[in-house]
């Protein structure tokens, strides 16, 4: 098993950057493919980015690519997303989950955060 603890969510101004980072214990992060989700208010919960178990390759979701960077260091057993450009529209409870498994789909991630919250005023 694995419990995850996500950090760094606050409130930012549109186009400022942060970094959230989540951090595993139980089995290393290097036995899990990891990701982030993040769910708005009033809307499903939404995948973001995804990474790979030896952080070689990533995915991210359209809405996020291109501003948003995932990494992990399995050496400290952390993953990070590292926000930039942000946008109000990017507003939500961001979740880092683990899987033994390479998915995009929340349903296939077994283990999961509390969520930390991210507000970006316009």
């Amino acid at each position: 098993q694995v419990q995850l603890v996500e950090s760094g969510g606050r409130f930012v101004q549109a186009g400022d950057s942060l970094r959230l980072s989540c951090a595993a214990s139980g089995r290393t992060s290097s036995d899990y493919y990891m990701c982030w989700f993040r769910q708005a208010p009033g809307k499903a919960r939404e995948f973001a980015a995804a990474i790979s178990k030896s952080g070689s390759t990533t995915r991210y979701s359209d809405s996020v690519k291109g501003r948003f960077t995932i990494s992990r260091d399995n050496a400290r057993n952390t993953v990070y997303l590292q926000m930039n450009s942000t946008k109000p529209m990017d507003t939500a409870v961001y979740y880092c989950a683990a899987s033994l498994e390479w998915s995009v789909e929340a349903g296939s991630y077994r283990y999961w955060g509390q969520g930390t919250q991210v507000t970006v005023s316009s």
